[in-house]
C-alpha cells in the first residue's frame, strides 16, 4: 500500500490583476509551487459573473497550494489584509498526498 501524508490545500478564487500579488506572497512565505486555474463564470452574493474575453476585465482565477499546515497558515495570515478589500473566497481542506517532500 501506497503511503500517504497529510497537507494543507488553498485554494483562492482570486481576480486576474491580483494574481500575482498573490503568487509573491506564496513565494515569501516558502510554498514552493502553485497553479492558477483559469475559470470561466459564477455566482455569487452580487449575482452572476462571466468573463469578458475581449477586454479581460472580469478573468477570475483559482489560486490552488497544497502546503504543510505552518506554511499554510503563514500564507493565510498574508491574505487578511486582502480579504474584505479584495472580495477573496478562500478555502482550506486536508489532502493526502503521496510525495511529502515536494509540499
Amino acid at each position: 500500500m501506497i503511503e500517504t501524508t497529510s497537507r494543507d490545500r488553498i485554494e483562492v478564487l482570486v481576480d486576474a490583476p491580483l494574481a500575482p500579488t498573490l503568487a509573491q506572497l506564496s513565494e515569501k512565505v516558502g510554498l514552493t509551487g502553485h497553479t492558477l486555474i483559469r475559470t470561466e463564470s459564477g455566482r455569487g452574493r452580487h449575482g452572476e459573473w462571466s468573463e469578458d474575453l475581449i477586454s479581460g476585465a472580469t478573468a477570475k482565477y483559482i489560486f490552488l497550494a497544497i502546503a504543510n499546515r505552518e506554511k499554510a497558515d503563514r500564507f493565510l495570515e498574508a491574505l487578511v489584509p486582502l480579504l474584505d478589500s479584495h472580495g477573496l473566497v478562500v478555502l482550506r481542506s486536508t489532502v493526502e498526498v503521496i510525495r511529502p517532500e515536494r509540499f
